[in-house]
């Protein structure tokens, strides 16, 4: 029953496969793979920086495009939680070791493809093109006090990356999401009282996290307030970051 045109190429899953749900029903007699499923098929197509930003995607809200801006999404496909629980009902498959590796990166909550790549760039390790700095918390909830509320018009504030113990926030300045007075006033407001609870706001725009030499910096504030002691090597390791850039400069699939 396998089906070829030019359009479509089928392919045969030639191994057990893993338990858990692995289909959803598109209607029409149509399925297609789960989120947890498509990540593990992926996982033998994909480089490991794409796969796990494939990941972010699949855990965050917001969904790639293949022409025009990504398109926000109400919640999450998946987490990564249920990404590490199906990969490791489906050890021996293909791709499963790629996929375990990936899974130790992958982050929840991104809201847009220019967060994950600014936390890949802060986060992977040094072998992957990435300053090891400690993982933030993506799109974090801070809860403003009673005392705080004449600050803000929120009873709390929505951090795109946030280092809660070292009381640090990085806040994507995107154009797209960021535009007119009002949104501006938003954010000034937000990022007001987040400075008044203790916090330190660094703002990052698409040019910064498009510049190595920017992100070289945000990586040295990000280190300096989580303690971290950054010891790349050049010129391996500025070879091995301009990778992957390349990389991430394109959409997964």
């Amino acid at each position: 029953m396998r089906t070829e045109t030019h359009a479509l190429v089928s392919h045969t899953w030639s191994c057990a496969l893993p338990d858990g749900d692995l289909f959803v029903d598109a209607g029409e007699g149509f399925f297609v793979s789960t989120p947890e499923f498509c990540f593990l098929q992926m996982a033998s197509k994909l480089t490991l920086a794409n796969l796990i930003q494939l990941g972010f995607e699949l855990c965050g809200t917001y969904s790639l495009r293949k022409d025009g801006p990504a398109a926000p999404r109400k919640k999450p496909l998946t987490s990564s939680d249920k990404l590490k629980a199906f990969v490791a009902k489906a050890a021996g498959a293909p791709g499963c070791k790629k996929a375990v590796r990936a899974l130790r990166y992958v982050l929840d909550g991104s809201a847009s493809p220019k967060e994950t790549e600014l936390a890949m760039y802060l986060c992977l390790p040094y072998a992957l093109g990435g300053y090891g700095i400690e993982r933030p918390r993506l799109n974090y909830h801070i809860n403003v006090p009673p005392s705080m509320r004449k600050f803000s018009s929120k009873s709390y504030c929505v951090c795109d990356l946030c280092w809660p113990d070292a009381n640090l926030v990085f806040e994507y300045d995107s154009k797209l999401h960021h535009s007119g007075e009002g949104q501006r006033a938003r954010d000034s407001k937000r990022s007001n009282t987040l400075i008044s609870l203790g916090y330190t706001v660094v703002s990052v725009t698409s040019i910064q996290i498009g510049s190595g030499e920017d992100v070289n910096k945000l990586a040295q504030i990000a280190a300096k307030f989580t303690g971290k002691r950054l010891r790349y090597r050049d010129p391996g390791f500025t070879r091995k970051h301009w990778e992957l850039r390349a990389l991430l400069s394109k959409p997964p699939i």
